[in-house]
């Protein structure tokens, strides 16, 4: 499965090399996706290039290869494919678009949060959609199924929308928080310093850590030695919510 993002990024090189021949430059990548730095590309690229489908061919300049096309994915969005055709003079087919309130950088973009929390009256159990793995290791964008539900018991609720995701990496084992484990997040977009947050990263990926401010910085601190605490500027992080729960299958 690919992000939104990686999904518009193959796009744009492989219209590209169908139009010039030669993989857009790094500055195009860039521009197209409407990212701030060219260090969310290089994370999009190595991505793609780990789920196999483009290889970086040796000694050469600029040199990508598309190996392969993913098959039934949700759709690009408006200003990637117009970006494609813009800067290739391929002619992208037109995409359908959709839109919602919270959107935690999923790959169809219809990311509901109202009305999510599904409660039956006098009930011990909330039913929460269940939005994918999200990275407790190194940061991969959050996915959701759209079929998946998990029931939660009511006492891991407050106020307030909530919805699990699973952790998928060992970054938090310190914190008791284990590859496969369920989290319970309820959303929000501020967190108190210490509290384990879903964080969302230079708009491009979403991880599980600790937040710490430090001054002007924002630093997201994994619970594992094997791991670097991260450094950002305050306008590279958003929170997307704070744990307040956490299920385990043995």
């Amino acid at each position: 499965m690919l992000t939104r993002k990686q999904y518009e990024l193959l796009m744009f090189i492989d219209a590209s090399l169908k139009k010039n021949g030669v993989s857009p430059s790094f500055d195009e990548m860039k521009e197209a996706l409407d990212l701030k730095s060219k260090s969310g590309i290089h994370r999009l690229i190595t991505g793609l290039e780990e789920r196999g489908f483009i290889r970086r061919l040796p000694h050469r300049a600029r040199a990508l290869e598309v190996v392969k096309l993913p098959e039934n994915m949700a759709p690009a969005t408006a200003s990637a494919v117009a970006a494609a055709s813009a800067a290739t003079g391929v002619v992208q087919g037109p995409r359908p678009v959709t839109s919602s309130p919270f959107r935690p950088n999923v790959i169809d973009g219809g990311f509901m949060m109202q009305g999510a929390v599904i409660v039956a009256e006098a009930a011990d159990a909330v039913q929460l959609p269940l939005y994918g793995r999200i990275a407790a290791g190194t940061p991969i964008e959050a996915l959701r199924d759209h079929s998946t539900f998990v029931d939660v018991p009511a006492m891991f609720l407050d106020s307030g929308e909530h919805y699990a995701l699973e952790v998928d990496g060992d970054s938090m084992i310190d914190a008791g928080i284990f590859d496969g484990d369920t989290v319970i997040i309820k959303r929000s977009d501020t967190a108190e310093n210490g509290s384990i947050v879903v964080a969302l990263v230079e708009d491009n990926e979403v991880t599980l850590k600790r937040l710490r401010r430090k001054g002007a910085s924002i630093a997201l601190e994994p619970a594992n030695k094997s791991y670097e605490t991260r450094i950002f500027g305050p306008d590279q992080v958003k929170v997307q919510g704070t744990l307040t729960g956490l299920l385990r299958r043995y």
